[in-house]
Parts: C-alpha cells; structure tokens; sequence
C-alpha cells in the first residue's frame, strides 16, 4: 500500500466490479485465502443474472428468475458442486433434477423430442425417431462425444493440451470448426440436426458459427444430468454472499463503481458511487471487472490506458443474440395436472440459419425459439415462487441485436428513456401475446389462467446489467471468438482481472463460476481448479453462519 496514503481512506486487499456469479465465486475464493475483498454492486440486489426478483398482486406472491432456469456440473464430479464444495457450501446448496426421461422436450412443426438424461439413451432416441440416419447419427455423437470428454479431461489437467492430438485427434479436426460442418460431413438431414440443436438458446449463436466444442459442451453439460436449485435461483448468489461476509469481505449493492482508478499502467482502486453523489475513492492493489467487457474497457477504465490494438480488438468483439422474457403468474396448479418437470422449447422451423438472417435483419420472428419454463414444476415445495395452487411460468424467445425494434434509440446506460414510450410499449406487449398464442401449444388454457403478466426487453436487461446489447450471455461464443480468441482474466494493467461470461469459460451457470475460479487462481498465481475439482475445502466451514430455516437468499443478497 502506498505511504502518502491517508490512514482514514477505505483501503481493500482485492475489488471486485459486479455481483454476477462469476465476480461472486472470484471474491469468495480470494475471501477464503485471507484477502479482505470488497464487492461493489450497483443494483439493489445481488446476482447478475442469477438474481430473482419478486412481485405481489392482490395480495398473492410471485418469485421469477432472471437467468437460472435449468443447469448442468450439479452432479457428484460437477463443475459446480465442486466448486461450492471448494468453499463449505456443498450442504448449503440443494439440486432437484428435472425429469430424467425428458428434461427438455422440443416440439417442431411435425415432430416432438423429449431429451433424456445419458448419452446412450440421447443416441438411442435419436436413432429411433430418425430411424435412416443411424450412421449420420452415429458420426456426429460420436465426434460430439469424444470432444466433450476431452474437454472434461483437459479441465482436470488429465493429460496436456500438447497430447490431444493423441487422446482425442477429433478435438483438433473438428473441434473449432462450425457444427454445420460436422453435420454436412457426415450427411446429417436438416431436420436431425435442428433436434441437435434444439436447446441452442442456451448460448444463442447461429449454427454456421457455432463451434463443435460449444454444441458439444453444451449437450454434454445437460446430459449429465439437469438441474434447478432448491429454493430458486438466487440461493447460490445468496450462499456466495453469505461466504463472502463470513470469511472476511463485503458486499455492497447501490454502490456503482464510476471509474477504476489507474497510475503509472496499475491499479489504484477504484471511484464508486451514485451520480448524484459525491463519489469515494476505495483504494485497493486488486480490481476484478465482472462487469460488461466493453463498457469496463472503453467506461471503467477509458481507451487511453489500452494499446490502441486492444481497443480495436474489443471494439470489434460481437456481443451474443439477447433474450425476450415474458413472466407469468397463473391460477392453476400444472404440477396437480400432471405436466412433468421438462423445459419446452418450440420452434417454428427447422432452418436455423434462416432465424437467425432474420434475426439480424432487426425482425423479430414467430419462428424463433419460444421457450417454456415452470420454476413451480422445478421446485414444487418453495414458498416464494407462487402461492399454493397457482404456477410460476416464464416464457423467453431471441430478440433482435439492435434497438431499432424496439423504437430505442439509445440505450439507458447511455441516459436514454424508454420505459413510458407508447411505441415502444406496443411492439413489447405484441410479442407476449404472440409468444403466449404460441405457448398454448403446450398449455392450450393458459390465457384464461394468468393472473399476472409482465415483461422483459434487451433494453429492460441494459437497464438493470448494464450489458451492451442488451445480451445476457456476453461476447458471443462463436467460432472467431471461442476458448484462446476470447479475453482472459489478466489484462495488460497491472492488478487489473477479468471474469464472466465473456471470458475463455463462456456463458452460462457453470462458465461464469468456473471463471470466477480461474480469476482467483490469476489473482493468487496458484492452480486452484485442479484441487477444488479433487475436493479440496479453502473455506472454513466453521466460520460460516449456521443454518437458519427461515434463511432468505433474496434478502441475503441486499
């Protein structure tokens, strides 16, 4: 720490931007190897996209999950077991699986696909609803396969990058190469690949640049088992928090960070507080963004303290497809009806790559993904999600990248107003009739039984994220910007890191915790994904609070 430093200046050993889950895991595990870690959080709760939030109506209670709706790595040798295990909050943590038979059920215009649990039985059904494919099939899985074991062993340090050519020669054939590729070399029909394909919302990139090791990772991630926490998303930012406070560090929420504070090329700190405030200078060695990439390079941080082909090099990174999200509260029990514990997820065709053209025309199109999921089936017994009898249901389709649809002009990062505009109410409210006339595929009532409505833009997710476009799964996992080509956790600042979905681990639940892991082991110069892996604890489980059953991870992430 400097000397000219005043003794009364707020002084941290690591800070940390954003309370997303991958900022929330980097400062847990920098708290539990005794640095004193600081996370600033602008919104009022914590969790990025992993928070909830809550609504009453007429006096009944409704939870609704921002970006948790189903998970994989939750099983014994999971990436995020192991990593909540890594920190004493492996019993603080439950997973309830979806149905083992079909925990995603993909409805086409004339085929329906329930996704089960497994490899073998994925192949078998496969087989069985493409019954003159087999060989085609066979071709694509068995390239699907051995990339995703790969990848699992690479992540254990089983063997070394230098040797993959040896334990898995498809990894370097095909593994950076666009799944449509895969497809087209084996003869795999239209229609079998869109069922491959059929939960590719999960990272929303268009098939011709999907790498092979992101398809495949992707359906190896649930095939191993889907899950939804027990309580509803928020409890795993909740017990990140709860460790955070108990090892040592703290979390702020509605404090923003306006600048990370930088002198001769390292950090300083960083200034934080609202605008109509007078901010504060926290002085700290160590500063993690886990906030938006763009905006920490070109905002936090300022183009001036980059290399001008690092500033070209983010400038054009692409930022993935955002998400529509329509939330429901309905009247009626679908569990007491007898709909199983499944992920639905409708699409209008099987051309893909026409969504997708469409897509980035600015059109928002009846054929993209329309995607059904009911937190109530998920986790039945919670008491926040829905008063008894009533369900949670959320609907989530692509969206268009640019605001134009919207009737935006500028983003409300940038200070532009939008909520109150009548154009910009009436294309929002033409999308949720249209995807609940569509959702009654699945539950042909449900316009009778909502209780409750209302919804999300990607100008809505700007909003309250602060990520540019709007996305929720930072710069697209594509082939030009996928593992190597994305930007790693250590910047050319000196003290300055980077974690999130943006970063070499990518989107989703699992990424961004693992990346969180990977930012704390840059932070400390130590391997500690290899050991959390192998079961070690770096927490002190008996320094964490006891267990309450009242405890509410909604609050406990204020």
């Amino acid at each position: 720490m400097r000397p000219d430093l005043d003794d009364k200046r707020e002084q941290w050993d690591a800070i940390v931007i954003g309370s997303g889950l991958g900022g929330l895991c980097t400062a847990a595990y920098l708290c539990a190897a005794g640095k004193r870690t600081l996370v600033l959080e602008a919104h009022y709760v914590g969790g990025g996209n992993s928070q909830v939030f809550r609504r009453k109506h007429q006096g009944r209670k409704y939870e609704f999950d921002v970006g948790i709706h189903y998970i994989g790595e939750c099983g014994r040798d999971g990436v995020i077991t192991a990593a909540l295990n890594g920190l004493g909050l492996a019993e603080r943590v439950v997973f309830r699986p979806l149905d083992s038979d079909g925990y995603s059920t993909l409805h086409f215009p004339d085929l329906t696909f329930r996704v089960p649990f497994g490899w073998d039985r994925y192949r078998m059904r496969l087989h069985e609803t493409f019954p003159y494919e087999r060989e085609a099939l066979d071709g694509v899985l068995d390239v699907m396969q051995e990339i995703s074991s790969a990848s699992h062993r690479l992540r254990r340090n089983e063997f070394a990058m230098s040797d993959v050519v040896d334990v898995a020669p498809g990894f370097l054939q095909w593994g950076l190469r666009p799944i449509t590729e895969l497809f087209a070399g084996k003869n795999l029909s239209e229609r079998a690949a869109a069922v491959i394909l059929g939960e590719q919302g999960c990272y929303a990139v268009r098939p011709s640049d999907t790498p092979v090791v992101m398809a495949a990772g992707l359906a190896d991630h649930f095939l191993r088992g889907a899950y939804y926490p027990v309580g509803g998303g928020q409890v795993i930012a909740g017990r990140l928090i709860e460790a955070i406070r108990a090892y040592g560090g703290e979390v702020r929420t509605q404090s923003p960070v306006r600048k990370i504070r930088i002198e001769g090329g390292r950090v300083l700190g960083v200034l934080a507080g609202k605008k109509n405030r007078t901010p504060q200078e926290i002085d700290a060695p160590i500063v993690v963004s886990n906030a938006d990439v763009k905006r920490t390079f070109a905002e936090l941080v300022g183009r001036e303290y980059w290399a001008p082909e690092t500033v070209e090099r983010v400038r054009s990174l692409k930022m993935a497809v955002p998400l529509f999200c329509v939330y429901l509260g309905l009247d009626i029990d679908l569990a007491a009806r007898g709909m199983p514990n499944s992920n639905h997820f409708i699409w209008g065709d099987y051309d893909f790559e026409g969504i997708y053209d469409e897509l980035d025309a600015g059109k928002l199109t009846s054929k993209a993904m329309c995607y059904l999921t009911a937190a109530s089936l998920k986790d039945p017994e919670s008491r926040h999600l829905a008063p008894e009898g009533h369900t949670n249901l959320q609907i989530m389709t692509l969206a268009p990248r640019e605001y134009d649809v919207w009737h935006v002009g500028r983003g409300p990062a940038d200070g532009g107003r939008y909520h109150r505009d009548a154009d910009y109410r009436e294309s929002k409210a033409a999308l949720v009739e249209e995807l609940i006339d569509t959702s009654q595929q699945i539950i042909p009532d449900l316009r009778e039984h909502i209780v409750w409505k209302e919804a999300a833009s990607p100008v809505s997710q700007e909003r309250f994220t602060r990520s540019t476009g709007g996305t929720s799964y930072g710069i697209e996992m594509s082939c030009s910007q996928v593992g190597p080509l994305r930007l790693g956790p250590r910047t050319e600042i000196e003290g300055l890191f980077l974690c999130g979905a943006s970063t070499p681990s990518g989107p989703g639940i699992a990424g961004v915790m693992s990346s969180g892991i990977q930012t704390a082991g840059e932070v400390l110069e130590s391997d500690l994904m290899g050991p959390i892996l192998e079961g070690r604890i770096f927490g002190d489980r008996d320094q964490l609070p006891d267990l309450d059953p009242d405890w509410d991870a909604w609050r406990e992430s204020h």
